[in-house]
């Protein structure tokens, strides 16, 4: 069921809480005190619980996410909170899909009357915790899970994310295709939800433009014989790029970049995607990967931003999601405000109309100036573009273009939106 985008101006809670912000020294501008649409569900405090990794095999991803949480809150209640309270941020650990640890975490979240909950970072996770999370009546805010069947899955409108889904880079990788005057190519993709998602997508970002598209597919289980004449068929094809989608860095994908740089299509012509980009300096031979090109989702956090986040921790060494966990809170602050109420229910339906069609506004503070004179905002924040569709999904995305070296290690090169 699409998620309705619901857009109605300040309750008088938050009008109140409004003129409040605007401070001593002189009369405030007033505000629009329309009737609100919902009873408030909420107990008139704002309280954020966070699920990302700080055990298991992705730990390393979760402190700069938890950073970005606990950054955007910290501006947040400078900026006089929400609904003139400070926000409350909760920080529990999700593990990662190996253990049930994310599921005991949400639970001690909603003892802990948690009203909105950012995270996890794991698609897996984040399917598994829908059910409980649509009992609850808490949204999830995810800043990294990109797994595309999430959005058909969310039956109970209760999961967004601030990272678009996988699909979504077919849109940048057909434009890098039309500016590099590229006029055929190949995608090798494996036959399930994400291989599938991205090859669809990319044969209808590609529709209208004279780019050829030739679509492999190939078997989870594929043998060595199918392996083969998947790129024997690209070798007939003769693109002048091919696309790999496949959904990991394991035997298949190593096994598929070895056979297509054999058969002529390595180096620059070869493109991953972020589900297999990953070093493979211990995997392949040396060299094997030198200038291929690759693309991988989430803003690059300047030098202000990294400052913010070792503020808060220290020792974060990997920024990645940062940007994407920080935006998520602001937009669920956001759309308490917009609501009149804390309560998951009221910052469900209102995260669309914070994020899009309004006066843009790039940071908490300089929204709450513009509800100060007009009930419409759209918060473009550091992750780019925030702009949720229906489902709860980001209409842009921002990605690092990425290139290996002789080390079979990836650098990024650029940073591209679409």
């Amino acid at each position: 069921m699409p998620r309705p985008f619901v857009r109605v101006a300040a309750t008088a809670v938050a009008a109140a809480a409004l003129i409040a912000l605007a401070g001593c020294g002189g009369t405030p501008t007033p505000t629009p005190t329309p009737t609100p649409t919902q009873t408030p569900t909420g107990d008139g405090e704002l309280k954020i619980g966070t699920l990302f990794p700080s055990s298991g095999g992705v730990a390393f991803i979760g402190p700069a996410q938890v950073a970005g949480v606990n950054a955007a809150v910290r501006e947040i209640n400078a900026a006089g909170g929400v609904n003139g309270k400070p926000v409350v941020v909760v920080n529990r650990d999700s593990g990662d899909a190996s253990t049930q640890k994310a599921e005991e975490s949400f639970t001690d979240l909603v003892a802990q009357g948690a009203d909105v909950v950012i995270g996890p970072s794991s698609s897996v996770l984040s399917q598994r915790l829908l059910a409980p999370a649509a009992e609850a009546d808490i949204p999830l805010i995810s800043p990294a899970a990109t797994y595309p069947q999430l959005t058909a899955l969310d039956t109970e409108n209760i999961f967004f994310r601030t990272i678009p889904a996988y699909p979504h880079q077919a849109i940048v990788l057909a434009d890098l295709f039309l500016d590099r005057e590229i006029a055929s190519v190949a995608i090798v993709y494996r036959d399930d939800d994400l291989g599938s998602s991205l090859s669809a997508a990319l044969a209808a970002a590609l529709e209208g433009t004279e780019v050829a598209l030739e679509s492999v597919e190939v078997a989870p289980d594929a043998n060595a014989e199918a392996l083969a004449a998947a790129v024997a068929t690209v070798k007939d094809a003769a693109p002048d790029a091919v696309v790999l989608a496949t959904p990991d860095n394991g035997d298949q994908t190593k096994a598929l970049i070895t056979q297509l740089s054999a058969a002529g299509f390595g180096g620059a012509k070869l493109w991953l995607t972020s589900q297999n980009l990953a070093d493979y300096s211990q995997a392949l031979p040396a060299g094997l990967l030198n200038g291929v090109n690759g693309l991988i989702e989430g803003a690059e956090a300047d030098a202000a931003f990294q400052a913010k986040i070792k503020q808060e921790d220290p020792g974060v060494l990997d920024f990645r999601y940062a940007a994407e966990a920080y935006d998520a809170t602001v937009l669920a602050a956001l759309a308490a405000v917009l609501a009149g109420d804390d309560g998951g229910a009221s910052i469900a339906r209102m995260l669309g109309a914070a994020s899009v069609d309004g006066i843009k506004c790039t940071s908490f503070g300089e929204c709450i100036d513009v509800l100060r004179t007009q009930t419409d905002i759209d918060y473009d924040g550091l992750s780019g573009s925030t702009n949720l569709d229906a489902q709860g999904d980001p209409q842009r995305g921002t990605y690092a273009v990425v290139a290996y070296n002789a080390e079979n290690k990836y650098g990024r090169k650029a940073l591209v939106v679409g």
